[in-house]
């Protein structure tokens, strides 16, 4: 099976209440939807920074996301990944600003994860950053992750 690393706005996404802005519920849907059947399909990693995004804020919420990642493996975040993350910082693939964005990338690329499912388009699935993560990975050894929201996984692998 392919494996998939959780980045935290997907998970955002499948736990809380529909949001009220009609894109916004789009989103939650078709990321819900994904997730019905992703668990099955796929191998699914999370790291230490999705536990500790996802158990701030309020706590009632911060429950709910850490509900939907309960049981999910944590893929390593050790000291390769902090060092691609910073590769990835310094050659302006992610902003200095962004060092958890930097992270999550750096940490599916070293593990050799094949998707990295996100929503976040300025930091991480941006495409005018996207051939910058992707040599800068290369260039230090590590194939980077497919980068790509819920919604094209679930089109990509559409039984129907």
């Amino acid at each position: 099976m392919q494996s998939v690393y959780l980045e935290t706005t997907v998970i955002g996404n499948i736990a809380g209440r529909i949001h009220p802005d009609l894109a916004m519920a789009a989103r939650q849907s078709v990321t819900r939807r994904w997730w019905d059947t992703t668990p099955e399909r796929f191998n699914l990693y999370i790291s230490a920074l999705v536990i500790e995004e996802c158990s701030g804020g309020d706590p009632t919420a911060a429950a709910e996301r850490m509900g939907v990642i309960d049981g999910i493996p944590m893929a390593d975040g050790g000291r390769d990944a902090m060092a691609l993350a910073g590769l990835l910082l310094d050659g302006n693939a992610v902003p200095q600003s962004e060092p958890r964005d930097a992270t999550h990338i750096a940490i599916a690329a070293v593990n050799g994860i094949d998707f990295l499912a996100t929503w976040n388009f300025k930091h991480i699935l941006n495409p005018a950053t996207q051939h910058l993560i992707d040599s800068i990975c290369r260039d230090a050894g590590y194939e980077p992750a497919t980068i790509c929201t819920p919604q094209q996984i679930l089109e990509a692998f559409d039984d129907s």
